[in-house]
């Protein structure tokens, strides 16, 4: 950061600490330089460090930087910083160089974050006999210089210096607070409605753009953001605070009021928001201990202590703990907790805590007790209850099931063994839309309440994209093999338009149907599926049993025209859902008695 040329001359770091009490106030009228008697015609300019050279005739012995507040006409203030030097003059050095008087003197300054800035200030020596004087710089608005910053003042000839300037807290807590621009901050003003029964929070001074707020409860709690700008009074609490700011403003700086402080009208929310729990824990040695948890919205001062389970619940003596504000700490739903432990308890006698807090009236709370004995037996008893009634709600539902199932089974056609029903994979159509979906969704899970084992291409997202879609197809094909299953194809609009674009291509050019230019669009990341499954269709047909393992449906709420089935769907069974229902279960159940081409149901 420093020229190399002046790494020799760093001896000493020095810190001059600043507060806020110490902080000048100048006007805008203040001059730039003041030299002290002797010198004359003082000015100051800007000089490139690098081009600072050692003047033999002047010595700078000491630098007092400190920092300023300039206002201009108290309208608008921002940090100076004032350098005073004070310097050796070497007349006879001036004279043997031929300088007739005229001297100068540099000093920088820079922070962690920016370049050294140098200023110059050259001035006459009126007096011969003059060996030394003051020269003090006044640098408005210092290059990279805000609140808190850390500065470092140097000269050729002198120590390097450190210097921090005040915070913007420091700042905003003088009397001028209100002419520094960063100190501006929405001002919170809180109004009690007690016919609505709420608090009510204003800001000066605005009519249109309202700030961002937040509440906490005590100044070092967790400040929680606040959406609306009403507040229930039976939610406050003496230790309630706001803060606000604004979100769109360059220096974050926030605004607190805690407006309730000393109101004894809420303490009565605080009590009411105490809670006490009490359980169990073992030492190191396996002895039993008491463990107690306190939580209350506001840190209270107060004492715990156990006691025997009896009218007065009389004090163990020697167990009180004290409660110190300084020992609580704020849970994730922003109450304040306080833990402890009473060692060598016996809980088979049921112990109790009794709390005391102070909010200016001491009172005492509980007793708490480990176990309460009846409440334990009424739940034990209530749980019993429970557990036989879900037990014959599921019993029932079970029998009713395995009831419904062999009245279906007769109807349908003859007893079959109900429990041993076949395995079905349903097939959605291309592009599916959110009806179609859950329709198929919906299918799926009736045919899975009536025993069958069920397999949705839906369902299998994730498997498909793992194997493949025709390698995901023929697993689920062979598995059909296997069970004797059937494959459920679902179609629409889509559907038979995709199957007709199919079989048109499909009989103009047998040669070329696996270059991917003569294929037809694909409309889906999920129709590689259906294509693949177009090919299994049309090579059933050839073979003359298309109609052994595919079934159609169409949902009797989708309007199709009158357009007949595309040729390559033609000789497949094909049901109308929900309305034949019934005869879709009984196919894949017992089979179909009929296999006509084109049978629709």
């Amino acid at each position: 950061m420093c020229p190399s040329g002046l790494l020799s001359t760093w001896l000493l770091l020095l810190t001059l600490h600043m507060s806020a009490c110490d902080l000048e106030v100048c006007g805008s009228d203040s001059p730039e330089v003041i030299c002290s008697q002797g010198l004359s015609n003082c000015t100051m300019e800007e000089e490139t460090f690098l081009t600072v050279e050692e003047n033999n005739s002047v010595d700078i012995q000491n630098l007092t930087p400190y920092f300023k507040l300039c206002c201009k006409e108290a309208a608008s203030c921002s940090l100076c910083l004032m350098i005073d030097t004070e310097i050796n003059i070497h007349v006879e050095v001036m004279e043997d160089e031929g300088h007739s008087g005229r001297a100068s003197v540099s000093v920088c300054y820079y922070t962690a974050q920016t370049m050294p800035t140098c200023k110059r200030v050259e001035f006459t020596v009126k007096h011969t006999a003059l060996t030394q004087a003051k020269v003090s710089m006044l640098i408005t608005e210092p290059a990279g210089v805000t609140f808190s910053s850390e500065v470092i003042i140097y000269s050729v000839k002198s120590s390097h210096v450190k210097v921090a300037a005040p915070s913007l807290d420091e700042v905003c807590s003088m009397e001028l607070h209100e002419h520094v621009e960063e100190c501006q901050v929405p001002k919170i003003l809180s109004v009690i409605s007690k016919e609505r029964n709420q608090v009510e929070l204003h800001f000066a001074g605005r009519n249109e753009s309202l700030p961002s707020v937040c509440v906490q409860y005590e100044q070092n709690g967790t400040c929680r953001s606040l959406e609306r700008l009403t507040i229930p009074l039976y939610s406050v609490t003496t230790c309630m605070c706001f803060q606000a700011w604004d979100e769109d403003d360059q220096r974050p700086r926030r605004s607190r009021n805690c407006p309730f402080r000393n109101t004894k009208l809420f303490h009565r929310n605080i009590w009411e928001n105490v809670s006490v729990s009490v359980g169990e824990g073992l030492m190191s040695n396996s002895r039993s201990m008491l463990t107690w948890n306190v939580s209350a919205p506001c840190r209270l001062e107060g004492e715990v202590w156990p006691c025997q389970r009896d009218i007065s619940c009389k004090e163990v003596r020697g167990y009180r703990q004290q409660l110190a504000k300084s020992t609580w700490t704020q849970n994730s739903k922003g109450l304040w907790e306080k833990r402890g432990v009473f060692e060598d308890m016996d809980l088979q006698l049921s112990p109790c805590v009794m709390v005391k807090v102070d909010l200016g009236v001491p009172r005492e709370l509980g007793p708490f007790c480990f176990k309460n004995t009846d409440r334990w037996r009424w739940s034990v008893l209530v749980f019993g209850a429970m557990l036989i009634i879900c037990l014959t709600i599921i019993m029932v539902y079970l029998l009713h099931g395995f009831i419904k199932k062999w009245v279906w089974s007769w109807h349908s056609g003859g007893f079959v063994k109900v429990g041993r029903m076949c395995h079905v994979v349903l097939l959605s159509p291309p592009d599916v839309d959110a009806g179609v979906s859950e329709s198929v969704c919906q299918l799926g899970s009736l045919l899975s309440n009536h025993g069958f084992s069920v397999s949705v291409d839906q369902w299998s997202r994730k498997e498909q994209c793992t194997l493949g879609p025709l390698p995901w197809l023929h697993s689920q094909l062979l598995e059909l093999k296997s069970q004797r299953g059937r494959a459920v194809l679902i179609l629409n609009q889509k559907a038979l338009e995709r199957a007709e674009e199919w079989t048109r291509w499909y009989k103009k050019d047998m040669k070329t149907k696996m270059d991917s230019k003569g294929l037809p669009q694909r409309w889906s990341p999920y129709s590689d599926v259906f294509s693949a499954l177009l090919f299994i269709i049309q090579t059933d047909k050839e073979q003359g049993r298309a109609g052994e393992r595919f079934l159609l449906v169409k949902f009797d709420s989708y309007q199709s025209s009158n357009k007949g089935l595309p040729e390559l769907f033609q000789g497949l069974p094909l049901f109308h859902l929900p309305s034949k229902t019934r005869a879709f279960l009984s196919e894949l159940t017992v089979g179909g008695t009929e296999r006509g081409a084109g049978r629709r149901t």
